[in-house]
């Protein structure tokens, strides 16, 4: 067995990230990703994640600015294990809602120790990308993402009331460089 690593998104985890799509779609999430429509096209998939523009991956409504986003993958061996997103810079909404790294670990690796391995993978890459101090942005009842972000050096700036559109967001700050 190899390390994990961290990768640009890759068709030769096709089958391996099919798998946990259809693992987030059990818990809700990703609902908008066609695990058939994906299958059936997945290079134009990896195209998209690839061209580091806008939100490839989830759809956003007309009126938020698009930024330039960064998205890789955590893999080990032929395993699809998780995905950073990183935003070049942060918009209004952004700043509120979503920061400038987003991570997540598909349920059937979570416990493993990969979500604190794939935010301490991902520092090296966001300073890359000029940012030195980075916006994490993370549910009040997430407790184990607030536990890895604490541990990786994240400080609690704020939390942000939920509204009508969105939720309350626990606010953090990780120094990259």
């Amino acid at each position: 067995m190899t390390a994990s690593k961290l990768i640009r998104p890759n068709a030769d985890f096709k089958d391996s990230y099919l798998e946990a799509l259809a693992e987030y779609h059990a818990e809700g999430r990703y609902l908008h990703q066609d695990i058939s429509l994906l299958g059936a096209d997945f290079d134009s998939f990896i195209k998209e994640l690839r061209a580091e523009k806008d939100y490839p991956h989830q759809p956003y409504q007309d009126w938020v600015e698009p930024v330039p986003e960064t998205i890789v993958w955590l893999v080990k061996d032929d395993k699809y294990i998780g995905t950073v997103d990183i935003r070049h810079r942060l918009n209004w909404h952004l700043e509120k809602w979503g920061g400038n790294v987003h991570f997540n670990v598909r349920p059937s690796m979570r416990g493993m120790g990969f979500g604190l391995k794939i935010l301490k993978k991902a520092m090296p890459i966001v300073n890359y990308l000029g940012i030195d101090k980075a916006l994490i942005t993370l549910k009040p009842s997430d407790e184990i993402a607030i536990k890895i972000v604490e541990k990786c050096g994240g400080v609690f700036e704020d939390e942000t009331v939920a509204t009508d559109k969105f939720p309350a967001m626990r606010r953090y700050w990780l120094d990259c460089t």
